[in-house]
């Protein structure tokens, strides 16, 4: 069962239209806990920007983890019909960004994600609620957190 968008509007076309993203972020959300991604975060930046719906931000402990854990997201995402607008910084494995339009997945190397705070350059934008099996997984893997700034 797919967990809900959070806060979606009551309007049946934009509705519509939220669910559908909301999936594709939830896919590349299990397509990365499938790779021990650690530290999963979502930002809501519908109110807060238009250049994308969401942030979804991950990390991995070693730059070939990072890549393991955007390839894979960019392969659930192309199984659900989804392309890339952009793919940068796959080759080095230390941010990559994959922008799918209406949601930007960043994969950081855990060093990079805390020198760069990206959570807290986008502090106005509201996190989201990840379900329980997103949290149980990152706790699984040893994570820990990253510090609040």
């Amino acid at each position: 069962m797919k967990p809900a968008p959070p806060d979606v509007k009551q309007q049946s076309a934009s509705t519509a239209v939220d669910d559908t993203i909301w999936s594709r972020v939830v896919a590349c959300l299990e397509a990365a806990s499938d790779r021990k991604a650690l530290d999963p975060v979502v930002l809501d930046l519908r109110e807060a920007s238009q250049v994308a719906d969401y942030f979804v931000i991950l990390s991995g402990r070693s730059d070939t983890q990072v890549r393991a854990v955007a390839e894979a997201v960019e392969q659930r995402a192309r199984q659900s019909g989804v392309r890339p607008i952009a793919v940068e910084g796959l080759r080095h494995g230390q941010w990559v960004l994959l922008d799918f339009g209406d949601f930007i997945v960043h994969v950081f190397y855990e060093p990079v994600r805390r020198f760069y705070e990206i959570e807290r350059l986008w502090s106005r934008a509201p996190r989201v609620e990840l379900p329980v099996l997103f949290a149980d997984a990152a706790a699984a893997s040893g994570s820990t957190p990253l510090p609040p700034r």
